[in-house]
């Protein structure tokens, strides 16, 4: 009845399957890579399927071969366009089934193609900032190194995140020049493989890079990262009131975006919604993610939002034409240089410099 089942135990590294018909599956790493453990390679996942949909994953723990799962879009509609979709699930659990494998047909509609990553968890033994932020860093770079075996677009390769997902996805948008430098070593197959998204989605997200540590052991010295003048594009929703927290690691996001003049930058912050799982009163609607209508409420269609904003750069046109936001990334690398007060040079606007911490921003924080 094709219900997804773990692969079984060998003396080989795990192998992942697919979790859907039609998944090309490929290991982010070849064994015997540093980035994974030795010992625990060989350990089979652990899927968790839905109660209330037979034969649907919900969700997968115990991940120790990371891994993408491809699913190709409508071929007749293809624009070229992947989109990597990072689930939530807190870092304990990798919710692949209503923020993974949900998008795999909606995306397909609209000629776009779906890869489900399958990264490490905290829950597991890893570091999320370190081995799951390299885990879709790698996945980048593996979905454009198969570009044209699987008929993509190296330039609108993009990755969304959810929830804790958007930990991995915020980062990649960020730090791709430090990981390309880190892994362009002999012997690495993707080692020339830029792992730089073309444009990253944050739904409802986690902390992201510009979100202050708190606590007694937190740096009293830490700055926000630098943002470079290339940074692709954002794309951000969450809800406000309903979702407090997330919304402001979510407006951290975007005001370090808009205040270091990164093109493109788009935000939805819907009045009515809550983060998916959270307890809600009989009047409230139900707290669902992904592609959920939730209840009939407005941001029940943030998806619709994304395909307008998809759309308006140019990643649904024809593979191998320049997108809108390629377009707008080359002319902001030739814009004068911000100085320390936040200024551009002769003839440029004022505005908070590159780098700096988010104006305003509220400290929120687990």
């Amino acid at each position: 009845m094709n219900i997804p089942k773990p692969g079984p135990l060998t003396d080989a590294p795990y192998a992942p399957q697919p979790i859907l018909p039609g998944g090309v599956v490929v290991p982010l790493f070849p064994a015997g890579s540093p980035y994974l453990k030795a010992e625990r390679v060989k350990e089979a996942e652990v899927y968790s399927m839905n109660g209330s949909a037979p034969g649907r994953i919900a969700s997968i723990v115990n991940i120790h071969n990371p891994s993408i799962e491809f699913h190709a879009g409508n071929r007749a509609l293809n624009t070229g366009a992947a989109v990597i979709v990072v689930a939530g699930g807190g870092h304990n659990t990798l919710n692949v089934g209503g923020e993974g494998a949900d998008f795999v047909p909606f995306f397909a509609n609209h000629g776009i193609n779906t890869v489900i990553l399958r990264n490490r968890l905290r829950k597991d033994g890893y570091d999320a900032k370190v081995d799951a932020v390299a885990d879709a860093q790698q996945a980048i770079k593996v979905v454009r190194a198969y570009a044209k075996e699987w008929k993509l677009d190296p330039a609108k390769i993009g990755i969304v995140g959810f929830s804790a997902g958007a930990e991995l996805a915020t980062p990649a948008g960020l730090f791709w020049k430090e990981f390309d430098e880190k892994n362009a070593v002999a012997g690495n197959p993707f080692g020339a493989v830029s792992s730089r998204p073309d444009f990253v989605g944050v739904v409802y997200p986690g902390p992201t890079p510009f979100t202050a540590p708190r606590g007694p052991n937190a740096a009293a010295d830490w700055k926000a990262p630098a943002i470079p003048k290339d940074t692709p594009p954002s794309f951000i929703v969450c809800a406000g009131w309903g979702d407090r927290v997330h919304a402001i690691w979510a407006n951290e996001w975007f005001t370090a975006m808009l205040n270091a003049g990164i093109p493109n930058v788009e935000m939805h912050m819907y009045a009515r919604g809550h983060h998916p799982g959270d307890k809600v009163g009989p009047d409230e609607p139900p707290s669902t993610g992904g592609l959920s209508n939730r209840g009939g409420i407005a941001y029940g269609t943030w998806q619709e939002r994304y395909l307008e904003w998809m759309r308006d750069l140019g990643f649904l046109g024809k593979p191998g034409v320049e997108t809108q936001a390629a377009k707008d990334v080359a002319a902001n690398l030739t814009r004068p240089e911000r100085g320390a007060g936040g200024k551009r040079g002769p003839g440029g606007a004022a505005s908070p410099g590159a780098g700096s911490a988010p104006a305003g921003a509220v400290k929120a924080g687990p």
